[in-house]
This record gives C-alpha cells, structure tokens and sequence, in this order.
C-alpha cells in the first residue's frame, strides 16, 4: 500500500490494547535462549509460587536474568528488562525440597512493568517476534557458524549429540544463533547481550566471533594435553622398561648398582637413629632417588646428601667424667701453673655436674700469646672429661658459607665447617675447639661472625640451621671453647656471648728453659 511503513527487523509487535502476563522466574547465572532447552532447579519461596501458578494455568513462565547473582531477593531494578518466554515441560521434586524443571523456550519478551509483587512478580510482556527472511550474506554467515560449531564438536566431547543436530538443523539465522549459544560456556553478560541484540543478522555475527575464538582456546588446550599426553607416555615407557630389567635381573639373581647403591643408603638410614623431622626428609629424597633415571644430574647431589645425613651424628653421646679429683688431677699432669685459669675450668665444670640442664653460662674463650697452650688445655679438658675433641681453624674466613653451609642448588655444595666437624666428631656433645676466633673476616659475602652468634647462643643452637643439610641439627650439647691471640679483633656481638680467660706469656726465664 503507497505511504505504508515497514516494521524494522527484530521488532517488538505493535502495542495490543491488553498486552499478556506471566508469572517472573528470576534467574542466577543463567540466560535462556527460544528454542532451547534447559534445566533448571526452583528453591526460592518467590520462584516457587510463581512456578506453581504457571502450572495452574497454561505452564508458561517468563525468565529474566538476575543483573547481580548474589541478591537473594531480587527487586525489579535488579532483574534484566529482556527475557524469554518458556514452557515448562517436566517438573520433579528433589529431596531437598528444591524443585527441578525442564524448560522450553518459546521467543522473547521485553518486561513492559510489574504488575503484582507478591506472593510472585507478574510482568507484563511484549513478545518480540523475529523476521525469518535471509539474504546472500546471511546464508554465507550461517554456513560458517555451523563449519565452526562442527570443529568445536570435534574439539569438545561434552557437547551432546542432539544439540548437534538441532544446530545442524536449525531453521533461519535466528534459530541458529540462539541454538549456539545456549551451548557455548560464556559469561552471562556475554549471554544477556546476545538476548538482546533483536536483529538475527547481527545476533549471528556476535556468535560467528565467539565460536572462532572458542575454536583457537580449544585447538591450544588439544595442543598442550597432547604434549602432556606425549611426556607421560615417555616416562610411563621408562618406567616399565626400568622394572623389566629390573625384574630380569632378580630373576638372574643381579642387582643394577644403581639399586644396589639405594638398598644400601636404606639400610644404613634405617640403622641410624634420625629425629622424626629428619627422618622424614631422608625418607622423601630417598624416593626420589628411587625413581630417578640413572643418568639424571642430581641422582650425585641426592645421593651425597643422604651420606651426610646417615653419618652425621643425631644422638650418640659420651658419658661425661665429672669427677672434680679426676679433672684436676688431669689438668696438673699435663699443665704446668696456669693455676687461674685451672681454678676457672673446675669451676665450669662444677656448675656442669650441679646444674646441666639449666646452665647458661658464656663460651669459654681462651686469649694469649700463641704457644701458651690454650689449644693444649682444651685438649686435656676433653681427656679430663671423656669427650671426644675435635677442632677448627677460622683464621681468615670470609665466606659466610664457611659456617652455613651452601644450598644444595649450587654445583660442588657441602655443608658448613661446623657440620663438617661434627661429622668427624662422632658424638653429638664433644668438645669443640673454635681456635683463632679473632682473625674471622667480612666482606661482600657475608660475616660469618653474624653466624657464629647462632652456633655460640645457648637459646638457638638446638635448632641450628646449615643451609645444605636443611633440616635443624641440635649444638646445644657441644662444650665450644674459643681461643684467641687478641680481643679486640673479635665483633663485639660476638665478645658478649664469650668469657675471656687470660693467659700471660712467657718470661725471659721460662723462654730460656723452653
């Protein structure tokens, strides 16, 4: 007819004189399409009411997406002006007290207003009907959507058969593009724009672009479970060729040297007495050891690490002599006057026998002239005492490491020289000679001073950490003494965790006679 207008696509129908009301059903998380079909589980007291008068009446209920997934409650502002009409075409009560409902969608509606608020939101809707003629372009479109979403059902197992075929199926770009996306993973603003995009062309292109995209994150994750998949294989294959030999060879009655080395590392573990904390980290490198492959780099480092922790000593002691008689007797047999710093010696050892498990008393630190038998005495203290006597030089260390220790990540690591003795000590409580304590050194790596405070300080050194061993070793047992030529050299930190016990020099006499 001359001067008649067309209707746009994708319009809303012309305002009827009574427009239609449904029952609202809000919706969490969830965006449904027409021609979809969803399931859907009903708990809130408002969408049940609203659920049980669509059933009353002809089972259609209108859908609308919550703008905020939280709001428990969700007022009209909160809910999305377009939705979908559905039918509701199965209903099934859960244990729970929660409702399931299988759901059909029909076409979308815009909510025009609220029309009731209680026990339920009525709305009162417009139906948007969609145009379903195509052009040259649009066929094209639709062509290349159904190419992709067939690579995404290649791609992604999870998405059932029927909807294949309904999308394969589909009738016009509308139908298409709802269909598509009611199966993509996407998020609900994502989902609530596509409801809303009315024109089917543009809707189409929408989803053109969300399948291409889905199709690449699908094509990388294949790519990078088959490089998994490819990395398993190749040690799943090492690890049964590895138990063939090794099952051929307890058959033959021989055992690789790589096994045989472990058996022996377990043995040697299990005899030796280790605390839990350290037991359990022997254990858990122990089987890493186990299941490396020969020529792995750190099947040395593990295997020196273990060494060091079976044949460092954890709990074997000596049984102290401390019979006053008996030191002194000692230490007149092998020294000649020095009658102080005797006198000062049987009194630390004194306070020993009467309050060892509460002594606090400082490291004794012997200062003189070299040759006045300060390593001597320290010598006749440990043969007075039953101890074993072991000692260390610290004259020109610079390295904070000395004392620490180098982490196991560095090539050619070992422990510190404290560690390193007490291996050579044998007992967990010997007597330990610190000697030239004065003549310890800092630069850029570290002072190893700083170190020492924790081996020297009674509150710490039962949890002494050296970085290669990782695990805490107990010095609080050790009997230190330190010697020195000088005290002023020494950091005063260091100075305030010793007791300075003199020794004079040599007269002119003494020298001559020497």
């Amino acid at each position: 007819m001359p001067g008649a207008r067309r209707r746009p696509r994708g319009s809303e129908t012309p305002r009827a004189t009574v427009l239609p009301q449904y029952p609202l059903l809000p919706l969490r998380e969830t965006v449904l399409f027409p021609q979809a079909t969803s399931s859907l589980l009903v708990g809130r007291e408002r969408s049940m009411h609203a659920l049980e008068e669509a059933m009353n009446s002809d089972q259609l209920i209108v859908v609308a997406a919550q703008m905020k997934s939280d709001a428990a409650d969700p007022q009209p502002s909160d809910i999305y002006s377009i939705g979908t009409l559905v039918e509701v075409t199965r209903l099934m009560s859960m244990p729970d007290g929660a409702t399931s409902i299988l759901v059909q969608g029909v076409r979308r509606v815009k909510i025009i207003d609220y029309v009731q608020a209680e026990p339920f939101y009525r709305v009162r809707v417009v139906p948007i009907f969609e145009p379903q003629e195509s052009s040259i372009a649009t066929e094209a479109l639709i062509r290349a959507v159904r190419t992709l979403f067939d690579q995404i059902t290649q791609l992604n197992e999870q998405i059932p058969e029927d909807v294949y075929v309904a999308v394969m199926n589909a009738d016009g770009p509308a139908a298409l593009a709802d269909l598509v996306t009611s199966s993509l993973n996407v998020a609900v603003p994502i989902r609530q724009d596509l409801l809303e995009t009315l024109d089917p062309e543009q809707r189409l292109q929408k989803v053109h672009g969300l399948l291409d995209k889905e199709v690449n994150v699908l094509e990388l994750e294949h790519k990078l479970q088959d490089r998994v998949h490819e990395e398993m294989d190749k040690s799943q294959r090492e690890y049964f060729l590895r138990e063939q030999i090794r099952i051929i060879q307890s058959e033959l009655g021989e055992t690789s040297p790589q096994a045989q080395e472990i058996n022996e590392l377990r043995e040697k573990l299990a005899k030796t007495e280790l605390p839990a904390e350290v037991r359990q980290k022997a254990d858990k490198e122990l089987e890493r050891l186990a299941q490396m492959p020969p020529a792995s780099p750190e099947l040395g480092i593990i295997r020196t690490y273990l060494d060091w922790l079976s044949e460092l000593p954890w709990t074997k002691t000596t049984e102290d002599n401390l019979d006053i008689a008996h030191v002194e007797q000692v230490l007149n047999k092998n020294h000649f006057a020095l009658k102080k710093v005797k006198e000062r010696i049987i009194e630390h050892i004194a306070v020993r026998k009467l309050a060892s498990h509460e002594m606090r008393t400082p490291i004794l630190c012997f200062v003189g002239p070299p040759g006045t038998g300060k390593t001597s005495l320290g010598k006749s203290i440990a043969e007075a005492l039953g101890r074993n006597l072991v000692r260390v030089s610290l004259g020109g260390i610079r390295d904070e490491a000395e004392i620490r220790g180098h982490r196991r990540t560095y090539i050619g690591a070992m422990p510190g020289r404290i560690i390193q003795t007490m291996r050579r000590a044998g007992t967990i409580n010997p007597i330990f000679m610190l000697d030239e304590i004065d003549k310890i050194g800092a630069d850029y790596r570290g002072d190893p001073s700083a170190a020492l405070l924790e081996v020297l300080d009674p509150e710490q050194n039962n949890t002494f950490s050296d970085h290669y061993l990782d695990v805490p070793y107990d010095l609080s047992k050790v009997l230190f003494i330190a010697t020195a030529n000088w005290v002023d050299p020494i950091p005063w930190a260091l100075h305030d965790r010793l007791e300075v016990i003199p020794f004079s020099g040599y007269t002119e006499a003494e020298w001559r006679v020497a």
